[in-house]
């Protein structure tokens, strides 16, 4: 299901200016530089390396997969607004029509009794001689009483009730309101550090983006050797669990699909939308971000890891992968990459969590 609102916002990139005046005389106004001297300052300009590209290409898109989740959460609250107000509307819609049902119900009682002359069903047998029509008499009003005060009783509670639905529904729109606005900023974000990224790509040549990809293959292949080098995956030789085994085969399933961001398949995934989604079709929902998945699944050693486990990157828990055994994971990487498979330790790991501890 992709899932995509617009709103907007507003985010900015800065770009640091370096200004190049020559000495002149106390006092005097400093001319300004000529064509050719521009010309020459910018040929003396030194020029990114290809290494110092790919990291700032990394961290643009790093920025953006925090936005991501960001967007995720917002939307996730949205929708769950979005439902509360439902089932509120249709509440306060019964409690209408159960308060007119009451009010009329009131109404016929009181007509009855202006009928009567103020007197209640029955009281006309208390005046009896008969003992036995007065005590039916005494039982008529006991019981015109009860139901009177039942129906005014109900009446109030309902009213109170209606009062409540309507206070409650007024403050999820609010918060609707909030989450459809966090929305649009990240979603301006999202947009901003991703069009960054691959304006700088658009600016490299054929062979230049070859050598790119390998740089960045060759950058996550020296974190996971120095990962397997540290002994992380001496102790890890624990089976998945059932559901665990359900989660992987989704997720290898989804291998050679493109990243979407905020998509949740079944074309293409963003990481916590692949995530989220393996659990689900394993029978464990699990919440839909990975800050999320960070903050509120069981957290375990890296030692205790099984087949199944979700490793959480980088301090901000801005990406997730699935724990498939043999030191590596499944995972959406990012824009212009599809779901693959990589190093669990080529990246920062922050920590795993256990979605069906």
């Amino acid at each position: 299901m992709n899932r995509r609102h617009c709103a907007s916002a507003a985010i900015t990139l800065v770009c640091a200016l370096t200004v190049l005046i020559t000495p002149v005389q106390a006092f005097a106004e400093p001319a300004p530089p000529s064509p050719s001297d521009a010309k020459s300052a910018a040929s003396k300009a030194p020029e990114k390396s290809l290494e110092e590209v790919r990291k700032e290409i990394d961290d643009l898109y790093r920025k953006a997969g925090a936005a991501t989740d960001a967007y995720n959460l917002a939307e996730e609250k949205a929708e769950k607004q979005s439902g509360e107000i439902v089932k509120l509307a249709r509440a306060i819609v019964v409690g209408q029509s159960k308060i007119a049902e009451l009010k009329s119900q009131a109404g016929a009682q009181a007509r009855e009794q202006y009928r009567t002359g103020g007197l209640p069903p029955g009281a006309q047998f208390m005046l009896s001689d008969d003992p036995q029509l007065f005590l039916d008499g005494v039982n008529r009003v006991r019981e015109g009483q009860q139901a009177a005060q039942g129906v005014l009783g109900e009446l109030t509670r309902t009213q109170q009730d209606l009062e409540t639905y309507t206070k409650d529904a007024s403050t999820n729109w609010k918060k609707l309101e909030a989450n459809r606005v966090k929305q649009a900023k990240a979603k301006k974000k999202i947009n901003a550090q991703i069009a960054a990224a691959k304006k700088l790509e658009s600016r490299l040549k054929k062979e230049e983006r070859a050598r790119l990809l390998k740089l960045e293959q060759e950058a996550e292949y020296q974190q996971q050797t120095a990962w397997l080098s540290s002994g992380a995956l001496k102790d890890i030789n624990r089976e998945a669990s059932a559901r665990g085994k359900k989660a992987v085969a989704f997720a290898t399933a989804q291998i050679g699909k493109p990243y979407g961001w905020g998509d949740e398949g079944p074309k293409s995934y963003d990481c916590s939308g692949l995530t989220s989604q393996a659990w689900l079709a394993a029978g464990r929902p699990i919440p839909r971000t990975s800050q999320e998945q960070w903050r509120l699944l069981p957290h375990i050693a890296i030692k205790d890891m099984r087949p199944g486990d979700l490793i959480i990157y980088h301090s901000d828990a801005s990406h997730v992968g699935m724990y498939i055994g043999d030191g590596a994971i499944v995972h959406a990487p990012r824009p212009g990459r599809n779901v693959t498979l990589a190093g669990a330790g080529s990246m920062q790991i922050l920590g795993v969590v256990r979605p069906d501890k």
